[in-house]
């Protein structure tokens, strides 16, 4: 196996995705644009878009690290609008699109159709959810959006499924697929629940961080896997994990907490990066298959399904905005009310991705009979045109449109104050609790010690206060940044005489190890109390 052409695909890609962060341009939308270019550069390897691998290997981690940042009571307080896009949208998605596909492409059959309009119904919210993030929308609708990314993706699988069934003569009914439908998601949610408690067991009991860091790579992998065997939802069961995991973080080991957030960050960058590369690679491999389709009227089809995706997703989300509300006195009294602004934004913010191109890559070639799948090239070059159309067309305009909309920002100073009020009430629980274990003789410290426990407390505590304060005059920093800075450079001098004591052979490498660890523990523990 030759894993150059791998190597430099996880390699030029992620150099890509850090170039992206000094530009205004989403890392996304760069990615994808650097994939089409560099996909006519002589030499570089044909990158084939295989769905066994996207589907099992790369799609559970990229749901998991999503899932396991997701706030589970956030999302069960927007449940409703969650699963009317998650669910509803993408079936209606589904059929709109088809039945539009059908009357624009000439000798399409409504079947074939279905297929597109099933691989082409789930927005991937990846480069949303970066956008909102990165100008500041409001965190209902990223919660929605977030929400809809996690889910989307098993009502689509299934839809496919059924249509595909229904176009290669396997005999699928309506009642068929409500039925597939309704075991691939109950079954993917009940495999979740079967598995978090276990995981999560194993998570707080196993004692050693590199195991625990281990399982934790492994988990997604074992969920998606386990309810793939039993004919479920494998994205189902990895959210329902995930969430739960996500939501009992707390209870595992801080060293264990500590590894994750590095390990999963580094995997998701690596991970998110490579599969958008891997969209704009594909191009070279869709345009060879076009065969008897000319480049006008491909075009041409590919505009009409494009402009046909966009306007099925305002058509579903004003009414499912609104008109839950003024019919149901329930949703006014339990929800804020929706805005026109962020249903546009949720509107707009539809943008396609890898899972809708490894589905259509999955199309079989052959109907039962040995006859060809009706223009099966046309399908996935349609697909292609309309992932690229969405990533570019509304992924760059949609961080103006939210500027544009005006959107009220978030408070800094009501944060930070929720923030110094939750501390100063868990620090002055930890206070009393101090002070009665250091009455038991069993906890007898010398002062100084005991003190310093006391001080590390009131650091904490007051460290969020004091974020409020003004900046010193001399420097322009804030206190904060200036104890932080204070702090690496004390720590900083210390990590210089250990260094230089190793290299006097006065103490070993594995000491020097230690005593670095110690070192970084520390400056990581300044560095959050004065974030």
């Amino acid at each position: 196996m030759d894993v150059m052409p791998l190597l430099l695909l996880v390699a030029g890609s992620t150099a890509v995705a850090g170039a992206a962060r000094r530009t205004p341009v989403p890392a996304p939308l760069l990615l994808v644009a650097a994939g089409l270019a560099v996909s006519y550069v002589p030499g570089v390897p044909a990158y084939t878009l295989d769905p066994g691998v996207v589907l099992p290997l790369l799609l559970p981690p990229l749901l998991h690290t999503s899932a396991i940042d997701s706030s589970y009571l956030d999302l069960r307080a927007q449940l409703r609008p969650v699963a009317l896009l998650s669910v509803g949208y993408v079936l209606f998605a589904t059929f709109v699109v088809g039945w539009a596909a059908y009357l624009i492409v000439p000798g399409l059959p409504l079947t074939a159709a279905l297929v597109l309009g099933a691989v082409v119904a789930p927005p991937d919210a990846v480069a949303a959810t970066a956008v909102a993030r990165r100008v500041g929308l409001p965190s209902r609708i990223t919660t929605i959006l977030q929400g809809e990314s996690l889910l989307n993706d098993a009502t689509a699988i299934t839809a496919y499924k059924v249509a595909v069934a229904a176009a290669v003569g396997e005999g699928a009914t309506w009642a068929g697929g409500v039925e597939e439908f309704l075991v691939a998601a109950v079954g993917g949610v009940g495999v979740g629940l079967v598995l978090m408690a276990p995981l999560h067991w194993l998570r707080t009991h196993l004692r050693e961080p590199l195991l625990q860091n281990t399982l934790s790579l492994l988990i997604p992998f074992v969920a998606y896997g386990v309810a793939e065997q039993l004919h479920a939802s494998g994205v189902l069961a990895v959210v329902t994990v995930a969430l739960y995991l996500g939501h009992r973080a707390w209870e595992v080991d801080f060293a264990t907490r500590l590894q994750e957030e590095a390990v999963w960050k580094m995997v998701a960058f690596v991970l998110e990066s490579s599969v958008f590369a891997l969209i704009g690679l594909q191009l070279p491999i869709v345009l060879r298959g076009l065969g008897r389709h000319t480049g006008t009227e491909a075009a041409w089809y590919a505009v009409a399904v494009f402009l046909v995706v966009v306007a099925t997703r305002f058509v579903w989300v004003y009414p499912a905005a609104f008109l839950p509300r003024l019919l149901s006195r329930r949703v006014r009294a339990r929800e804020e009310n929706p805005t026109w602004r962020g249903a546009m934004v949720t509107a707009w913010a539809g943008m396609r991705g890898v899972v809708s191109l490894a589905i259509a890559f999955s199309i079989p070639a052959t109907l039962h009979d040995g006859e060809p799948f009706p223009r099966h090239s046309l399908l996935l070059f349609l697909t292609f045109t309309t992932v690229i159309g969405t990533l570019v067309v509304q992924g760059l305009t949609l961080p103006p449109l939210i500027r544009l909309l005006r959107f009220p920002g978030r408070s800094a100073q009501a944060e930070t104050l929720a923030e110094a009020n939750a501390q100063a009430q868990a620090s002055r629980a930890a206070e009393q609790r101090l002070e009665e274990l250091l009455q038991d003789e069993r906890n007898a410290l010398p002062q100084p010690l005991a003190d310093r426990l006391r001080t590390v407390l009131e650091r904490r505590r007051d460290s969020v206060w004091e974020r409020l304060g003004q900046a010193n005059p001399v420097t322009g920093e804030s206190v904060d940044d200036t104890y932080r800075r204070l702090s690496r450079e004390m720590i900083g001098t210390e990590r210089e005489v250990f260094v230089r004591l190793r290299d006097g052979r006065y103490i070993d490498d594995e000491m020097l190890r230690t005593l670095l660890r110690r070192l970084d523990l520390e400056e990581a523990a300044a560095y959050r109390e004065a974030a």
